[in-house]
C-alpha cells in the first residue's frame, strides 16, 4: 500500500496504509456527515504523475462525485484537465483531502482551520506509526485539530467513501457498490480487499472509512454518527484497538437500540498477561476486556471476516425473530441435516417444535415421500408452488422465529421465481429468512433477486444459519436495560488508608494484611489476625477455636502453599511452633523477604462449600474488569471464568454465576446443598464497586470465596496498588 516518495512539488504522502496509534476522540458527532456528503472537496496535493496517491484521489473523486473537485498543488496549473488552485484558502472547500508530504500536513491542517474547512481526511503515513518524531508531529496535527474543531480522519489513512453521493476520497482501486452497511476500519488494506470482495458477494455500503491513527476521530465518533443515520442499516467494522473502551460502550449502548453493530477485532493474545501477578492478570489479558467491553457495549463479535459481512447480511434486512425457534425448508435431505446441526450448535437458537396442525397441514400438501417433521424436506421434485406452500405453512407455526430455505439446483425449478417465492414468503409473513442457494450459475438469477428485496443468502447451511445467529443476538441486545449497579455502603476512608500503606515501600502489593478493606465493603471474612510474634498468634487462635488455619504473609511469595507457607487444622497447643515453622520456611525459601508475620484464622469447612474467586484486572482501554469463576488452587489451569466491566449490579452478578461450566455445583448437583447464590452474588457486586471506586487497585484476587449454604466467606487476598493513582485518588 505504501506509495512512492513525491517528488518535487507533487506533494504525494510517503503512503498510509491504515495501522496507526491511539488518540483521544474529539469532534460533534452531528457535523459528520459533512465528511461523507460534501459539496466542493479540496485534493491538497493533487498532481497528474502516474501511479502518485494524488492522482489517484483525484481520479477517484472525478470519476462519480456529484460535487466538485478542486486541486490544490502550488507546482501544478493544472491537474486530470481541472485548474489547480495554490492553496486550501482559495479552494473555497468543505472537505480536503490532504496528501501532502508528512513534515508539511500540519501547516496544511492549519490553513484548513483558518479557512473553515472542517472536515479534514489526512492521506499521509509518516506520524505515530514511524517513532517518536512522528508521535510528535502526531500530537501537533491533534491540537490544531482541537484548536479549530476540526473533524479530522487519519492521518495514515486510505480515506473515505460514501455511495450517495458518489464520493471516493482514496487511493484505493475501486469505489464500494451502494448499500446499507456503512463499514470502518483500521487498515486501509483491509478496506481495499474487502470493496473488492464485496462487489461479486452482492454486498453494498453506504460509508465507508479508512481509520487510519485516529488522532481525533475514532470508532466512537463513527459509531455514534452512523447510530443516527436513517440510512445506514447496519454498522460494520475491523478494529485492532478501542481508543476509550467506556465512551465505546455508552455510545454503542444506545446506538444499538436501533442500529446493529458488528465487528471483528484482530489481536486475541497478549503477552503482556504473563507478567501479572494475580490469577485474575493472567487470564484476563486483552482479549478478554474486548470480549467483556464488546458485550457491554451490545456489540457483535464476529471471529472472522466471512462472519461478519455474514452477519452484516442478516442484520442489513431489519427484521429480528420474535423467538429462537428455526425452521429449515430444503429439497435437499442432506444439507437440511448440516442446518440442523448448525442450528444445535448455536447458542441462542434452538429447532422449532411444530405444532400438531402445522405437521397435519403439512402432510396433507406435501408427498407421501417428504418430510413434514422440522427439518422439512419438500424432496427433489419441488416445484417452486410445493416450496411456497410448505414455507406459508411452516411460517404460521408459532414456535417459527426464523426459517433457512435451502435448495439445491433440480430441472423442477424456475430460478428467477423461487427468488421473487422466497421474498414475497418473507415480505407476507414478516419473519427472517435466510434462503441457502447450494449452486453457481444456476441459481444466480435467485441470487440477484434475493439481494434485490434484501433477503440474505448463502452457499453453506451453517453460514445461512450463522445469519439468523445474529438477528437472535441483535434481538436479545435490543431489548436490554442498563440499569446502574445499587449503590454500597462502605467505609472508603478505610480502604483508602489500607491502600495508602504502600506508599515508600519498594513493594505494591498487599496480602491478608489488608483483609479489613472487605469488612469496609460488606464481604464477610473468617474470624482472625495478622500476628507477628508466636505468642499473639496463641492468644489469637485461642480466641477463635480448636484449629486453625495459618499462612506465611508476605508480599514476596504470592503462591504461600507452593512453599509450606500454609497450614490448616492447626490446633490451639501448636500454634507457637507452627509459628515460628512458617517464618522459618520463608526464610528459606526467599531469604530478602519481607515477612509482615503471620496469619491466624477460622478454619472453614468446605465439605459443604465450594470455592469461587471473584477477582479484578483494570484494562488500559476498558478499566476495571470484573472476574468470577470457579476458584482454588487449579483456578488458571481450568479458567472456568466470566469477566464483566465493572462495577456490575445484582442482575448482571447473577449472570456470571450461571455462566460457568461449575454453575451446577453451586446450585447443588448430585444431591449437594445449594450455596447461597444471594451471598455470592451480594460478594461479586461489592467487589466490584470497590475496584470501580478505588482505581489504584490493578489487580486484585479473592481466591477462594468460599460459597456455602449458609453465605460466603473471603478467605484470601491478594492486591496490587499503583501508587500514583493513589495519590491523585480523592
Amino acid at each position: 500500500m505504501r506509495d512512492e516518495a513525491p517528488g518535487p512539488g507533487d506533494g504525494d504522502p510517503s503512503g498510509p496504509d491504515g495501522a496507526g496509534a491511539t488518540a483521544d476522540a474529539g469532534s460533534d458527532a452531528a457535523a459528520l456527515a459533512g465528511l461523507f456528503a460534501p459539496e466542493r472537496v479540496a485534493v491538497v496535493g493533487a498532481t497528474d504523475r502516474e501511479g502518485s496517491v494524488g492522482r489517484a484521489v483525484t481520479e477517484n473523486l472525478l470519476a462519480e462525485f456529484d460535487g466538485t473537485v478542486v486541486p490544490v498543488n502550488p507546482s501544478r496549473e493544472e491537474v486530470l484537465g481541472l485548474s489547480c488552485v495554490d492553496s486550501v484558502a482559495e479552494a473555497d472547500a468543505d472537505m480536503a483531502v490532504v496528501a501532502v508530504p508528512p513534515g508539511d500536513v500540519v501547516d496544511v491542517v492549519r490553513e484548513c482551520g483558518d479557512s473553515e474547512v472542517r472536515n479534514v481526511v489526512v492521506l499521509t503515513a509518516g506520524f505515530g506509526e514511524t517513532g517518536a518524531e512522528g508521535a510528535n508531529r502526531e500530537q501537533q496535527l491533534r491540537s490544531v485539530a482541537d484548536e479549530y474543531g476540526l473533524n479530522l480522519v487519519g492521518p495514515n489513512s486510505l480515506g473515505v467513501m460514501s455511495s450517495p453521493r458518489g464520493l471516493n476520497a482514496t487511493f484505493g482501486p475501486d469505489a464500494p457498490p451502494a448499500g446499507g452497511v456503512s463499514f470502518m476500519s483500521q487498515s486501509g488494506a483491509f478496506v481495499t480487499a474487502v470493496v473488492d470482495w464485496a462487489k461479486g458477494e452482492g454486498i453494498g455500503f453506504k460509508d465507508v472509512v479508512s481509520l487510519g491513527n485516529k488522532a481525533v476521530l475514532d470508532e466512537t465518533d463513527f459509531v455514534r454518527a452512523w447510530g443516527d443515520d436513517p440510512d445506514t442499516d447496519v454498522v460494520v467494522g475491523y478494529l485492532e484497538s478501542i481508543d476509550d473502551g467506556r465512551a465505546f460502550v455508552d455510545v454503542a449502548r444506545e446506538a444499538t437500540d436501533d442500529t446493529p453493530v458488528t465487528v471483528v477485532k484482530s489481536g486475541r493474545t497478549d503477552a503482556g498477561a504473563q507478567a501479572a501477578s494475580s490469577h485474575t492478570g493472567a487470564i484476563a489479558g486483552s482479549d478478554r476486556a474486548y470480549e467483556a467491553g464488546l458485550d457491554a457495549a451490545g456489540v457483535l463479535r464476529a471471529e472472522s471476516v466471512q462472519e461478519l459481512f455474514d452477519s452484516a447480511r442478516a442484520l442489513a434486512g431489519g427484521d429480528v425473530p420474535d423467538s429462537d425457534g428455526v425452521a429449515v425448508v430444503t429439497n435437499a435431505g442432506g444439507p437440511g441435516v448440516m442446518a440442523t446441526d448448525a442450528v444445535g450448535d448455536a447458542e441462542r437458537l434452538r429447532l422449532a417444535s411444530f405444532g400438531d396442525e402445522t405437521v397435519d397441514r403439512l402432510g396433507e400438501a406435501l408427498p407421501d415421500e417428504a418430510n413434514v417433521y422440522n427439518p422439512v424436506d419438500v424432496i427433489g421434485d419441488a416445484s417452486v408452488d410445493r416450496f411456497r406452500e410448505a414455507l406459508d405453512i411452516t411460517l404460521e407455526d408459532p414456535d417459527v422465529g426464523s426459517v433457512v430455505v435451502i435448495t439445491a439446483p433440480t430441472a423442477t425449478l424456475d430460478f428467477g421465481e423461487l427468488g421473487e417465492m422466497i421474498a414475497d414468503a418473507a415480505d407476507e409473513h414478516g419473519v427472517p429468512m435466510a434462503a441457502c442457494l447450494m449452486g453457481g450459475k444456476r441459481l444466480a438469477d435467485a441470487a440477484d433477486v434475493l439481494r434485490e428485496r434484501g433477503v440474505p443468502s448463502y452457499f453453506d447451511p451453517a453460514r445461512a444459519v450463522g445469519g439468523l445467529k445474529s438477528l437472535a443476538e441483535y434481538r436479545e441486545v435490543r431489548g436490554r436495560s442498563y440499569p446502574e449497579p445499587e449503590p454500597v455502603d462502605a467505609d472508603r476512608e478505610r480502604v483508602r488508608e489500607i491502600l495508602s500503606s504502600v506508599t515508600g515501600r519498594s513493594d505494591n502489593r498487599l496480602g491478608v494484611e489488608a483483609m479489613e478493606i472487605f469488612d469496609a465493603y460488606g464481604v464477610p471474612t473468617p474470624e482472625g489476625a495478622v500476628v507477628d510474634d508466636p505468642v499473639e498468634a496463641e492468644r489469637v487462635a485461642e480466641g477463635i477455636g480448636e484449629e486453625v488455619v495459618m499462612k506465611i504473609v508476605s508480599p514476596d511469595i504470592l503462591h504461600k502453599s507452593d512453599i509450606g507457607g500454609v497450614k490448616v487444622g492447626v490446633p490451639v497447643a501448636e500454634v507457637a511452633d507452627a509459628y515460628e515453622d512458617l517464618v522459618s520456611r520463608a526464610r528459606n525459601y526467599q531469604p530478602d523477604a519481607t515477612i509482615l508475620g503471620v496469619q491466624v484464622q477460622e478454619l472453614i469447612d468446605l465439605d459443604d462449600g465450594v470455592e469461587t474467586i471473584v477477582g479484578s484486572h483494570t484494562d488500559p482501554q476498558f478499566g476495571p474488569l470484573v472476574m468470577f469463576g470457579l476458584g482454588g488452587v487449579f483456578v488458571e489451569i481450568m479458567e472456568d471464568t466470566t469477566f464483566r466491566l465493572a462495577p456490575v449490579g445484582r442482575d448482571e452478578a447473577a449472570e456470571m454465576t450461571e455462566e460457568i461450566d461449575a454453575a451446577p455445583l453451586l446450585r447443588g448437583a448430585r444431591g449437594r446443598e445449594a450455596v447461597d447464590i444471594d451471598a455470592v452474588v451480594d460478594a461479586v457486586r461489592r467487589v466490584s464497586q470497590l475496584v470501580a471506586d478505588f482505581p489504584s487497585i490493578v489487580e486484585l484476587d479473592v481466591n477462594p470465596l468460599v460459597a456455602t449454604p449458609d453465605g460466603v466467606r473471603a478467605v484470601d487476598l491478594r492486591l496490587t496498588v499503583d501508587p500514583e493513582k493513589l495519590e491523585t485518588q480523592s
